[in-house]
């Protein structure tokens, strides 16, 4: 089955939405599919195209600087963080 790429774009919105909405903390990939209920490798694929794009950060080491062997949490880089913070006051 194949995703329209406007349809990709609406998720992609829904996925900065939920990680600005949960910032600072991180959210792992699963937490992210869970909340915008959609499938976790989907997600992590649409995760690793807004890394890409540099919207997105990924850690892949726990809080005690230790590495995840097959998990990521995942959160807005600083650059994306302002410019949605002040799309969202310019809303207000």
């Amino acid at each position: 089955m194949k995703i329209s790429e406007q349809k990709k774009e609406k998720i992609l919105e829904q996925i900065l939405a939920t990680l600005y909405s949960s910032s600072p903390k991180p959210l792992f990939t699963m937490n992210i599919a869970r909340e915008i209920a959609r499938d976790e490798e989907f997600v992590k694929f649409l995760l690793l195209s807004l890394k890409k794009k540099g919207l997105v950060t990924e850690i892949k080491k726990n809080p005690e600087g230790k590495s995840y062997l097959k998990r990521s949490r995942w959160v807005l880089s600083d650059i994306a963080y302002q410019t949605y913070k002040k799309h969202q006051q310019g809303n207000l």
